[in-house]
This record gives structure tokens, sequence and C-alpha cells, in this order.
């Protein structure tokens, strides 16, 4: 149960940590994008200057200006002339596909040419991304010399359009990240409280509980009411045997195969002199003593 809460809890701080960034990320991107589309309007209007230019161009006059290009609405910009012009609607029609095709805010957009005099639709057309939805009549028609003034309405993807999808894809993204790291888990069969609450030591082979006193084989000591005592080695292994069969007869041949057999040399007084050491150690609780089984080996002893 801790092991679980502690992961859940470093899996919350990831995703803080990564929230916290995607958000300042977020808003890097909004700066850049502002930045990137006051450059890309700019470019716009020289473009569409020199659409203005190759229309008059296009018309024979290479000589009158074309006026500044006035932006009238959020996404419409107007071109007007110094003087009087025709155009041939094909032209017109070409000459704003090749230029705006170099403007990256431009997908769909609406070209009205209107009559200085009354503002009324000389000529229109509409050009779609998708070529199917292009709209463009009238073609051939050469248009009589007049004053003219060129509207074109683009279909809003700019500034709002383009940092409302970075945020709205920015959203989805740590949404995602939140289901991924947050999303319920099916729940472990719960252990017993008994063994829940239990210290690690007591998951550790090498440790064991005798009577009062804990025995940490690994660590080659005795430890009661915060007093630790050290082993040998040799003690430890003794004591280790002991303590894996508690209250059971260890007989003496076993003991000295399996402390001093691998190492070629077996000698009996010796199994007796670290019995002897160990009883000592463990005189600090009464309850737990080695004994001796005559005729067959020892026992150690843990009364309850």
């Amino acid at each position: 149960m801790f092991i679980r809460r502690k992961l859940l809890s470093g899996k919350r701080k990831y995703l803080y940590g990564l929230l916290l960034f995607m958000f300042v990320s977020l808003i890097c991107v909004a700066f850049s994008i502002t930045g990137s589309d006051d450059f890309d309007i700019a470019r716009r209007e020289v473009l569409l200057r020199q659409i203005g230019h190759e229309i008059l161009f296009q018309s024979g006059d290479s000589i009158s200006r074309v006026l500044p290009v006035k932006k009238i609405a959020g996404n419409e910009y107007q071109i007007s002339f110094e003087n009087a012009f025709t155009f041939q609607p094909d032209s017109l029609v070409n000459t704003t596909q090749r230029l705006l095709a170099q403007d990256p805010l431009t997908n769909d957009y609406v070209v009205n040419v209107l009559n200085c005099v009354d503002a009324s639709v000389a000529y229109g057309y509409a050009i779609s991304k998708n070529k199917k939805d292009d709209i463009v009549a009238c073609k051939g028609r050469r248009q009589p010399i007049a004053c003219y003034m060129i509207n074109i309405t683009f279909k809003p993807r700019g500034i709002i359009t383009a940092k409302n999808e970075y945020f709205l894809g920015g959203m989805l993204l740590l949404a995602f990240i939140g289901f991924i790291f947050l999303r319920p888990v099916k729940p472990q069969e719960a252990l017993p409280e008994s063994q829940d609450t239990i210290l690690p030591v007591s998951r550790n082979i090498d440790v064991f509980t005798l009577g009062s006193m804990l025995f940490d084989a690994e660590a080659r000591k005795l430890m009661i009411n915060g007093t630790s005592t050290d082993l040998t080695k040799t003690e430890t292994r003794v004591l280790r045997i002991f303590a894996l069969s508690p209250n059971e007869i260890i007989e003496r041949n076993r003991l000295q195969k399996e402390i001093w057999e691998d190492e070629g040399v077996i000698v009996g007084r010796s199994l007796d002199m670290f019995i002897s050491k160990l009883r000592k150690k463990l005189e600090f609780d009464p309850d737990i003593k080695i004994i001796v089984i005559r005729g067959k080996g020892y026992k150690l002893e843990i009364n309850v």
C-alpha cells in the first residue's frame, strides 16, 4: 500500500511538471504565432500591391500609381488606383492565384471588382483551397475602361484561427497525458492487515525474529531494545541454521558439515566453542536458549 501510494505520488509530480512545461510552451507558441502573423500580414499587403501593379501593367498602364492598400474589415482588403483602367478577367484570376499562393495565411478568398462611382460589383469570383469549389465566371470578357477598386476578402484563418488550433491541440494533448497518468487502475488484492503493516524487515529472508530479539544475518547483528550485538561470520552461519528451524533438533553432524565442510576441515571442538559464544549473546532474552540434546545435537528453544 505504501509503495503504491508512493508511485502514484511520483506520477502526479511528474504530471504536474509536464503540465507546467506544456503551459509555458503554449504561451511561447502563442507569442511566436503573434510575431509570425504580424510579418505575414505585412507581407500579404505587399502581395496585394503587386496584384494591383500587374493588373495596371496588363492593361497597358506602366505610369499611374497603385494607391495604398486599405484594410476595410478584419479579413477584407481594398486595392484602389490613381487612374481608370481596363482588365481581362482571366488575367486577374491567374494573377491573384499566382501571387496569393505565396501567402501562408491564405486558403480561400473572394475577389470583387467594384465600380468607384456606386460601389456596384463589376466582376467577382471565389477561389478555394479545394479547386472543385472555385467559382469563376465570365472569363474571356474584357471589361471597359473605368475607375475600379478590387476588394479581396479572406476566409478567417490567420491569427485567431491558428492560435485556436495550437491552443486546442495543446489542450487535447494535456487531456490525453492526464488520462494516461491518472486513469484508474485495477486494484490489487489487498493483503491482510497484519502483513500490510509489517516492516520491510519481515520480507527479508535473512532477518529473523527470535523472541524479543531481531537477528539480521546479512548485517551479522543481534538487536534487542535498541541495542545491537555484532556476530562473527561463523556465529552468524550457526545461528542462521537454528533460526530456520526454531524448536527443532539440529544434528551435530549437520552443523559441522554445513559450517566447515566447504573449508575442507571439520574441527569437532570448534562447534562447541561457537555454541558457547552464541549462548552468551542470547542471554539478553531469557526465553531464548540453545540446549544440548544428548546423543542427537542441539536445539534453539524459544519460549513464547
